[in-house]
């Protein structure tokens, strides 16, 4: 069985989706950034204003190498996973990579809080910085095997959708 690699920009549901599927599936759920915290003993938030972006992203790339020698797995990936190629190519050897989407103002009203988001946090316009970013990063999501929605629809069919392009 491949794993489920759950891609996308930060706001789109990756952790709460993952979540979900991981009660159906019963496959263990891993969230990249919650597993970079516990083994660099702090938040992402802290990792980027100590060590910078590129630090964060190599840290990345080395769990992205080890998830990706595993099965299944639900994988939440980090909002800038997709940045490097390389890592969809690791992820995609053993899974199946769903890109989650949301409109513009859904993920604006989802990434809000300031002091969570640390890529969004240094722009005063924060919407204007999703659709920057997103226009930016469309490349890297078009990389997926598949997208899904989460604007306008809700938890279970978000899983439904998921759960039966996984087994294409």
């Amino acid at each position: 069985m491949k794993n489920i690699v759950l891609i996308g920009f930060m706001g789109t549901g990756k952790s709460t989706i993952g979540r979900e599927l991981s009660r159906r599936t019963s496959w263990k759920f891993l969230d990249m950034d919650q597993l970079i915290e516990k083994e660099q003993g702090r938040t992402i938030p802290e990792i980027f204003a100590a060590e910078g972006e590129e630090y964060f992203r190599q840290l990345e790339r080395d769990l992205v190498k080890r998830l990706s020698e595993k099965s299944r797995l639900i994988i939440s990936t980090g909002g800038g996973t997709a940045k490097n190629p390389d890592n969809v190519a690791d992820l995609k050897k053993k899974g199946v990579v769903i890109c989650l989407y949301a409109d513009v103002d859904d993920i604006y009203a989802r990434t809000s809080r300031r002091g969570r988001r640390p890529v969004l946090d240094q722009y005063e316009d924060r919407r204007q910085a999703i659709v920057e970013l997103l226009a930016q990063r469309q490349p890297m999501y078009d990389q997926a095997d598949y997208k899904v929605s989460t604007s306008n629809t809700n938890l279970n069919d978000v899983c439904n959708e998921i759960i039966r392009l996984a087994k294409r």
